[in-house]
């Protein structure tokens, strides 16, 4: 039976010491803050970002190095067979795609999967390669399995400030005033590869409640049949929102009794990087058995 490695990247809220704990490998996102490069968990934490994002620093997203992913694949080649890369959503990164043309490289011995998720549902894919790979599954299938599943997820995310989609470029400055002025609290959602708008509500009461109302859909609807199999799970997400994150976990946990809560975990910095502080998100994913 082959030996596989399993890589993602920190956009899936994976730390380096739970990497430690999972055996798998975890590239750090490179970011700039103010022309100077730093890499998220390891010479960047959590409260540090936002102390630069609140700061007013400019801040911005870059993606891992070529060369960062090769020492990283070469170093892993010499005691496993195949790996199984997990970046970040195509959609949201060029990352998957670099990553992609340098596995060519590789005759095969590196599967990179773009299965077009991001944070607690990236997370749930590590967790899912992990399973398969127990199972004795080879790279090229677990690869195969997770893109087949790839949208068997949901991503619902309420923002607090429009401040920083309209520093992105993402709103315009005239939409973003408005915005604030009439105390508009977008509810954002990412179904396969973008972030989109969903619904626009007033207060954070209501944008909970909107999420809880999609996710109540999907797991109806779309996942029926895997919720009937005890398949689903949900998780909550968040940008430096602690308190109303563990709240949030309680109301689902009251509201979807037979779906198991399994997290709740910060945002990516990627993503949190354009919606700033004080979002609130939840998430449902498949788990593969």
């Amino acid at each position: 039976m082959a030996k596989i490695g399993i890589v993602t990247d920190s956009n899936s809220g994976i730390t380096q010491a739970e990497a430690e704990k999972l055996g798998i490998s975890v590239l750090p996102m490179p970011f700039l803050i103010d022309g100077e490069q730093h890499f998220e968990d390891i010479d960047l934490s959590q409260a540090e970002f936002y102390e630069h994002l609140k700061g007013e620093a400019q801040v911005s997203t870059s993606q891992p190095s070529p060369e960062a992913v090769k020492e990283l694949w070469d170093s892993l080649l010499g005691k496993y067979d195949e790996l199984v890369h997990i970046p970040m959503s195509s959609g949201l990164s060029e990352s998957c795609h670099t990553a992609m043309g340098l596995a060519k490289e590789y005759g095969g011995k590196v599967h990179v999967v773009d299965n077009q998720r991001i944070s607690i549902t990236q997370r749930q894919s590590v967790e899912d390669a992990l399973t398969l790979a127990g199972q004795g599954k080879s790279g090229e299938e677990i690869a195969r399995i997770l893109t087949e599943t790839k949208f068997d997820s949901s991503i619902y995310i309420s923002l607090d400030t429009l401040k920083y989609l309209k520093k992105g470029g993402r709103l315009t400055p005239a939409a973003a005033l408005i915005g604030t002025i009439l105390k508009i609290k977008p509810v954002l959602q990412i179904q396969g590869e973008k972030l989109d708008a969903f619904k626009k509500v007033s207060t954070l009461k209501k944008a909970k409640s909107v999420m809880i109302d999609a996710i109540k859909n999907d797991l109806k609807t779309r996942f029926k049949e895997l919720v009937q199999r005890g398949e689903m799970m949900i998780a909550v997400a968040h940008t430096a929102n602690y308190e109303e994150a563990e709240r949030f976990k309680q109301e689902l946990s009251d509201c979807f009794p037979a779906v198991p809560l399994k997290y709740v975990d910060p945002l990516s910095l990627s993503v949190s990087c354009h919606i700033g502080p004080g979002a609130l998100a939840v998430a449902c994913a498949r788990v593969i058995r």
